[in-house]
């Protein structure tokens, strides 16, 4: 049995290296009802235990801030990170945060829970052995929100998403719609000084030149990261050509980035004209 159980940890190893290359290898899987966790949370029961192994092979796939009630495995589990950042903490010792890459043991009869961070998706490969999982207790909200956030992964997100829209500022004045087009989320909504619009509209308005965003001049720009939603405001110069004709106005400019999968897609952008300062 141990031999078998060997095998498979070196399969679902290759496997897990794969899916952190291809996030989507594996279909998501059902939507879990929240019994024993709290936020939403797939199961794709890979391989079920049979007479010839053992165990179960399940991808769980978390979203932002989903986390599992305290619980332990009989017979012991192995947790193989392939996406995102976690956590994971036994009775009586402190939290781990766990990311992409990871291998975590969850030893038998230990007592523990694991999660989803507050600002990223989580998804591993989980191999247990076909005995029943046992909840214990519930993982309270309080005790899950007083994990420190490491700094790092804070960071990172805001200068992804920073280094994200100096990206889209450069597409505008190139008039590259088609990358435009990839960025900008399906429902996404446009609000100028004359009105507001769509996606589709946008894309057209930028790929026929009826407003070219020829260049922004960035004097402040910040990012706020809240779950997987990130907000970007900025203090910009911008020269445009409207109608022919170039303009240059300030703006206040939030744009607001939600998280699909991997990418961050653009759901708003909006300009605020800046008045000038009265004598």
């Amino acid at each position: 049995m141990k031999r078998l159980l060997l095998s498979a940890v070196t399969c679902i190893t290759i496997l897990s290296q794969i899916s952190a290359q291809e996030p989507n290898i594996f279909p998501i899987g059902e939507k879990a009802v929240n019994i024993h966790h709290a936020g939403d949370v797939w199961l794709n029961h890979l391989a079920d235990a049979d007479e010839n192994f053992d165990f179960n092979v399940v991808l769980a796939t978390f979203a932002p801030g989903a986390k599992l009630n305290w619980h332990l495995h009989p017979e012991g589990q192995q947790l193989y990170i392939t996406k995102g950042v976690g956590y994971y903490q036994e009775r009586n010792k402190e939290a781990q945060v766990v990311r992409k890459g990871d291998v975590v043991k969850c030893n038998p009869n230990v007592e523990h829970w694991h999660a989803a961070a507050p600002n990223s998706e989580f998804t591993y490969l989980a191999i247990t052995m076909n005995e029943p999982t046992k909840w214990t207790d519930t993982l309270s909200a309080e005790a899950y929100q007083a994990i420190e956030l490491p700094e790092s992964l804070e960071t990172d997100k805001k200068k992804e998403v920073l280094e994200l829209s100096a990206k889209k500022w450069q597409w505008m004045a190139d008039k590259n719609a088609n990358k435009l087009a990839d960025l900008f989320h399906k429902k996404a909504e446009f609000v100028h000084m004359g009105g507001s619009w769509g996606k589709n509209r946008e894309v057209e308005i930028i790929r026929s030149g009826g407003i070219h965003y020829k260049k922004a001049d960035i004097h402040e720009v910040s990012a706020d990261i809240i779950g997987s939603t990130a907000i970007v405001q900025s203090n910009i110069t911008l020269l445009a050509v409207v109608g022919g004709n170039e303009v240059t106005n300030p703006f206040i400019v939030t744009e607001v980035y939600v998280k699909e999968g991997d990418a961050w897609k653009l759901a708003n952008l909006s300009f605020v004209k800046q008045l000038s300062e009265q004598n």
